[in-house]
């Protein structure tokens, strides 16, 4: 994780749910099927305003001499977020939000390719922990883009023994000091809380979600998985 998530709700509804202004002017739009290098809506605040706006999942820095030189940066590891170049300054100065209605995980070595949506119960959007880059192109006048990376930890209970690692997922309560640009130290924000793991819930979906080219909202409904090859549960069961 993160590779793959949905958001379900619109910008006006984002808006709604994180007391924010939407700014994103249409750019964007419910995607039940977000892979890497698409547009996304990210929470950020600025002075006394707190917006959503577009950007492009997959972190540039500011210092990368051109686009497209390596795979795209969608996540940064809450670990080593504060020290790795790529993402320090960000981490001190441009944190922002990431709301999901979930994300789609895999179990590694699973040939059946499986996907698992990990959601919360209620229904509510997830704040999942990201920061976000400005990259300007050399010798441009343009606008910069906008790009952001999700921030990862550890998995625990349920959600590991899919997935090793998993989204930085903050309550409520954490938003501010998160999204505050005046705040440079976040280790305290760092830990995963157990108030969220507890509303977290994951089950089966379609293996549609397979091919980006499916993005409709029965990608999030539970189905039955498909049956395991019989060599393959036997190691699970080892």
């Amino acid at each position: 994780m993160c590779g793959r998530y949905a958001v379900g709700h619109d910008p006006a509804a984002l808006a709604e749910e994180f007391a924010a202004a939407d700014r994103t002017a249409g750019a964007v739009g419910a995607d039940f099927n977000v892979t890497p290098t698409k547009t996304v809506p990210i929470v950020v605040q600025r002075g006394a305003e707190r917006s959503v706006r577009p950007v492009r999942w997959g972190l540039v820095p500011t210092w990368a001499k051109e686009l497209g030189s390596g795979p795209p940066m969608i996540n940064a590891r809450a670990e080593s977020i504060t020290v790795k170049p790529a993402f320090a300054d960000s981490a001190r100065r441009r944190r922002c939000l990431m709301p999901a209605t979930g994300w789609y995980e895999w179990r590694p070595g699973d040939r059946r390719r499986q996907p698992y949506l990990c959601t919360r119960e209620s229904g509510t959007s997830l704040a999942m922990a990201a920061v976000f880059s400005a990259w300007w192109a050399p010798n441009s006048t343009d606008q910069p883009l906008v790009t952001c990376a999700v921030v990862t930890t550890d998995a625990v209970g349920e959600l590991a023994g899919i997935h090793h690692r998993m989204p930085l997922v903050l309550s409520e309560h954490r938003w501010a000091d998160w999204l505050d640009p005046q705040r440079t130290e976040i280790a305290d924000l760092l830990e995963p809380e157990r108030e969220v793991l507890g509303e977290l819930a994951i089950h089966p979906v379609s293996t549609e979600v397979n091919s980006m080219r499916n993005n409709h909202p029965d990608l999030l409904e539970r189905v039955e998985p498909l049956p395991e090859p019989a060599e393959q549960a036997a190691l699970f069961e080892s």
